[in-house]
């Protein structure tokens, strides 16, 4: 199992009390995936992998419907967060993360979405503030609910795909072998610092963080 224990010597933070109303400055890490027992742990779902990481290390665990999305809410070092995995299948994902920027008011810049990259090899880090879609196409659906793209990602490498998969076989395949998964949850680790780093001190402490880790990738938006 990839979520028996945390990194040696760590262990979650006590439960923290539910939101009791919503705030603009509230921050959504969204995870991509699949729903359902079919998809658990697979390639394609390592947004939700990170998430149930990054809930098992703050405790925010009251998870509810809302937004086409299982959602919980808490605080971390002070900050409002919402943690949600949509529950409308990867390729209409962005009908739930627009409905929960509206459900919470926010602007894209407090919005950081997780999700698997076949470009980039298993267990690496991209962290970009902004950009295109790609070839993933849960990030295609937000990108056109939302109308822009000026909001955070988090990539974790899935890749590369071998032969003879077909492309949506891969992404939906179960890691290999133990090696594998030991390297993935390492990643989905360190996935989750670069995420809460964002929550508590912004962007540039995130990049420092993702730079830190091994074979991260950083990307910033050219002036």
């Amino acid at each position: 199992m990839l979520f028996q224990h945390l990194r040696k010597g760590e262990k979650p933070l006590p439960p923290l009390r539910v939101l009791e109303k919503e705030a603009d400055a509230l921050r959504v890490i969204v995870g991509l995936g699949n729903p359902g027992r079919k998809y658990l742990h697979t390639r394609h779902n390592v947004g939700f992998d990170v998430l149930e990481v990054i809930s098992q290390k703050t405790g925010v665990a009251a998870w509810r419907d809302r937004c086409k999305a299982s959602v919980a809410e808490g605080l971390y070092k002070g900050e409002k967060i919402a943690l949600a995995r949509p529950q409308t299948f990867m390729n209409l994902s962005g009908v739930s993360v627009a409905a929960l920027l509206r459900w919470y008011k926010i602007e894209p810049g407090h919005l950081l979405v997780v999700f698997d990259d076949i470009d980039l090899p298993l267990g690496k880090l991209r962290l970009r503030a902004e950009g295109g879609a790609g070839t993933h196409n849960g990030m295609r659906s937000i990108v056109e609910e939302l109308g822009r793209q000026d909001f955070p990602r988090l990539r974790v490498g899935i890749g590369p795909k071998p032969e003879p998969y077909e492309l949506a076989d891969f992404v939906l395949s179960h890691y290999a072998d133990a090696a594998e998964r030991a390297t993935q949850f390492d990643a989905f680790l360190r996935a989750a610092d670069v995420a809460l780093t964002w929550v508590g001190q912004g962007f540039d402490e995130a990049r420092k963080v993702a730079n830190a880790t091994v074979g991260a990738i950083i990307d910033r938006p050219k002036n």
